[in-house]
């Protein structure tokens, strides 16, 4: 692909593909010039049948399952054709009613012909390529869309607002180009995020196999050196390590620039904006590389802190180990018992937390043995790196969709 400038009288992208360089500027055109607009009818969840002979959609699933290119449909029914509107191949579909407005400019491509379509979908049949319009509208128009859209409680988003919408369309075979270059690369994304999930499920798997289960003392996979070291030992994780809250700030000691950086829940597993203190605590309240931090509010989860020196806020615990017991090994259990500690200790409706009282009377088994905690923390900490990679081997993926659909599509504000 090459850079490309803007023609005097139209827009073109910054990036174009070779053989396409000297071909005429996108046209615009209102998509009601270009497409007939009708709507789906009426599938209630009742009507979802596992065993039903026919495809269809419902306008939800849009939020929840599928993205710009459809293939494989989720849900059936038994409801007969004959009373329902049946897609054709390259359809693109938008929900006509939903909770946001944003969230309703949501477009989707059917690869399918013979597909029920549900009620509260907008259905748009064009001669422009379908998978080329659903990127360019998830992408270059999702906001005019969204505005488009009126209602509060329930958003409703309508054909006649649709039809006036201006789109700048390049000629067929470029359109199949974008579409290709876009959906090769979904593919590629999903393909890695189902590689992700397997890892996922792979370390779940060790996990159970690795500590024993309930009414067990000793775990159903045990590494041989370990066999005759006696049952595992049950341990309040209040009894093995001390839980050392952060400190609350004012808003005014919170800064825009400052020594140390703040440490909060939005940091926590993500680098959000950061805010910063000049304040000089007691050394408990730093945090530094290396130290176990386990955020008890909001998102809950353990972290082994590999940054530099912060002082962190009060949605977090540092968690210093006693001599019983290895801190990566700490660090697993925390993991491992996450789920079941929110779900029977977690306080508050909005904002879940935990208590300090409720985190330290949680009782978890504990290997007898130093060096086996070690072992077993050793294993997992190589499933876990292998997942951080490919989150971040995702993450990179997703980067680059963004900036090729930012070069690919023209943008209207330039």
């Amino acid at each position: 692909m090459s850079n490309t400038k803007h023609g005097k009288e139209g827009l073109i992208p910054k990036l174009r593909f070779p053989e396409f360089l000297y071909e005429d500027e996108w046209v615009e055109k209102s998509l009601g010039e270009v497409a007939t607009f009708s709507k789906g009818k009426g599938i209630s969840k009742s009507d979802i049948s596992k065993k039903g002979c026919l495809p269809c959609i419902r306008y939800g699933e849009l939020y929840t399952h599928y993205k710009e290119v459809i293939k494989d449909i989720k849900s059936s029914t038994n409801l007969s054709s004959e009373d329902l509107i049946i897609s054709e191949v390259n359809d693109v579909i938008i929900p006509s009613s939903g909770e946001t407005h944003i969230d309703i400019a949501t477009a989707s491509c059917l690869l399918r012909s013979g597909v029920a379509l549900g009620g509260d979908l907008n259905i748009i049949k064009s001669k422009i390529n379908g998978v080329f319009l659903s990127y360019y509208l998830n992408f270059a128009k999702k906001r005019e869309i969204a505005q488009m859209a009126q209602g509060i409680s329930v958003v409703h988003l309508y054909s006649n607002q649709l039809k006036n919408l201006l789109i700048n369309i390049p000629r067929p075979g470029e359109q199949q180009k974008i579409a290709s270059c876009l959906s090769s690369l979904d593919e590629l994304i999903a393909a890695q995020t189902e590689k992700l999930e397997a890892l996922q499920d792979h370390k779940k798997g060790l996990m159970q196999n690795l500590f024993p289960q309930e009414g067990q003392s000793v775990p159903n996979f045990r590494f041989p050196e370990f066999e005759g070291d006696g049952e595992w030992v049950e341990k309040k994780l209040g009894d093995v390590a001390d839980f050392i809250n952060g400190r609350a700030y004012k808003k005014e000691e919170l800064l825009s620039s400052g020594k140390y950086r703040v440490l909060r829940v939005g940091n926590f597993f993500t680098n959000n904006e950061w805010y910063y203190s000049d304040l000089e605590l007691e050394e408990d309240k730093y945090c530094e590389n290396g130290d176990l931090l386990y955020a008890w509010s909001a998102s809950f989860g353990p972290r082994i802190w590999k940054q530099e020196k912060v002082i962190y806020h009060y949605h977090i615990w540092k968690v210093v180990q006693r001599s019983m017991i290895d801190k990566q090994f700490l660090f697993v259990i925390l993991d491992f018992e996450t789920e079941n500690i929110k779900e029977t200790q977690a306080r508050g409706l909005g904002m879940q937390h935990l208590t300090k009282s409720g985190i330290e009377s949680w009782e978890s088994k504990i290997p007898p043995t130093i060096n086996e905690q070690q072992k077993i923390a050793s294993c997992l900490s190589e499933v876990g790196n292998l997942i951080l990679a490919q989150k971040e081997k995702i993450d990179q993926l997703q980067k680059h969709k963004k900036g090729l659909m930012q070069g690919l599509f023209p943008n209207m504000k330039e």
